[in-house]
Parts: C-alpha cells; structure tokens; sequence
C-alpha cells in the first residue's frame, strides 16, 4: 500500500517540476529502475535543464510534501533533498545539464575512453533511467544513443588501464596498499583498497560486457549478472575490503594473481 502512495506522490510531484520553466527533462534512476530497492532506497529524480530552476521555487514544492527540506545543496551535484512527510520516503532530486550528459556519452561511450573505475557509471544511469518527463524528447534520444551493443574498443581500454593500474604500473594501487600497512595508517589503507575495489570491478564487469552500477551491491550484481569471475572472488573481495590488515595486501595480490587468468 506504501509502495502505491510513493508512486502516487511522486506522479503528483513531477507535475509541479515540470511548471518550471527552465526544466527541460526528468528522469527516475538509481535502484528504482535497477530493481534493487530495498526500504532504505530513496527515489533518485533527475532534472534536466540549460539552467536550473530558481530555489525558491524548488524550496516551495520540496516543502508540499516534506518538513525541512535540504535545497540547493553542493555536496556532489546541484540537489535537494528531503523526507516525504506523508510515508517518509527519502527523495534525491539531481540537476543536471544536457551538455554535461552528452559530453560523458561521448567521451565513454562514443570515444571509447576509460577512466580508472566507474567509468560506465553515467552509461548505465542514463540507459536505465524511466523517463518521467521529455519536453522535447531529448531524454528518449541520448537514452537510444547508449542502447547500442558494448563497444569492444571501450571493454579493452577499460580492462588495459585499470589492469595496469592495480599492480603493474609504478606506484599502482598494490604499492600504495604494502606502503600504507607498512605505515600503519589504517586511513590511507581504507582508502587504497576502495579505489583498487573500484578498477577491480571496472575490470569484471568490462571483461562481461556489463555497465558499472555505481558503488552499492557489487557483489551480489556480480554475482548474478556475471558469467566470467575470478576464483575466489567473493570471498577475496570480501577479505581486502573489511579483513584484517595483515591479510589484506594478501588478498589483493591474490585478486591480481585470478584476474589476470580470465583476461
């Protein structure tokens, strides 16, 4: 019944953001439209304009449904934020510029450049976003231009660069990891081995012909989505991300060692 009352707020809210002038597009992502919402998924709405719209009229809609909405925050992107006072739905309402989406389509998925992790991040938000809203259809058109087969060229620069990046360039990620435990700075150790998680997966799901989803669930995607893993990839992933120090640059050697058989 909740489930119902959300989608029926926010149909009700997408026509007064669409009054606004300056609102060209507006798109539903995130898990929503990936299929893995759980109670604690928020709606990620994305508006698309030249300009964005004035905060006062953001703030006057944000506040019909919510109490003590958060508008024109800069954390990431332009946003507002706030809970549905009604059924306490989170909501994550984005602005963005066309330009700023055509760009990355052209870049990644045209151009065929990677990027060390999350390289096809805006890829897949773009190809699984629900279209709300297309004054002009531009939406329905940059959604078609990423509904074309994984460029093969784009699959080998993502696997070369991030590959090179984990172990074998100079001051790869595997060095920055023995450095910080060698250190003891439980900090840099975090930090080194998310953004070795990150080409890490880039690679996998590269290597599948598969867009990267973001951060949240990877292992359960990779799991189900994949047809090509590494041994041990669960339990690997699982020991560099919150095992013990010591058995960490381990695990990551390890990774490296049952990547590089699959490629």
């Amino acid at each position: 019944m909740q489930v119902n009352r959300n989608h029926e707020i926010l149909t009700e809210m997408i026509e007064h953001y669409k009054k606004l002038k300056e609102v060209e597009s507006i798109g539903l992502a995130g898990s929503s439209t990936a299929n893995t919402a759980d109670n604690k998924s928020d709606y990620d709405i994305y508006i698309y304009g030249k300009t964005e719209p004035p905060t006062k009229d953001r703030r006057k809609i944000a506040e019909k449904y919510a109490d003590k909405p958060e508008i024109d925050n800069h954390y990431f992107e332009t946003g507002d934020t706030f809970i549905l006072r009604e059924t306490g739905k989170p909501i994550d309402i984005m602005y963005r510029t066309p330009d700023f989406i055509e760009g990355n389509i052209k870049w990644v998925w045209e151009g065929c450049n990677a990027s060390l992790g999350y390289t096809t991040c805006f890829i897949d938000n773009i190809k699984k976003t629900e279209v709300l809203y297309d004054k002009n259809g531009w939406l329905e058109g940059v959604k078609k231009r990423v509904n074309t087969p994984y460029p093969e060229k784009l699959a080998q620069n993502i696997i070369k660069k991030n590959f090179a990046y984990l172990n074998d360039a100079m001051f790869s990620f595997r060095d920055q990891i023995a450095s910080a435990v060698e250190r003891c700075d439980f900090v840099s150790i975090n930090h080194r081995c998310a953004a070795f998680l990150a080409s890490y997966f880039d690679i996998i799901f590269a290597k599948n012909r598969l867009l990267n989803p973001g951060e949240k669930k990877l292992v359960p995607f990779a799991l189900k989505n994949c047809k090509i893993l590494p041994e041990r990839f669960e339990a690997d992933v699982k020991t560099l991300s919150v095992g013990e120090v010591s058995k960490r640059l381990p695990a990551a050697d390890k990774m490296v060692e049952n990547l590089r058989k699959i490629l």
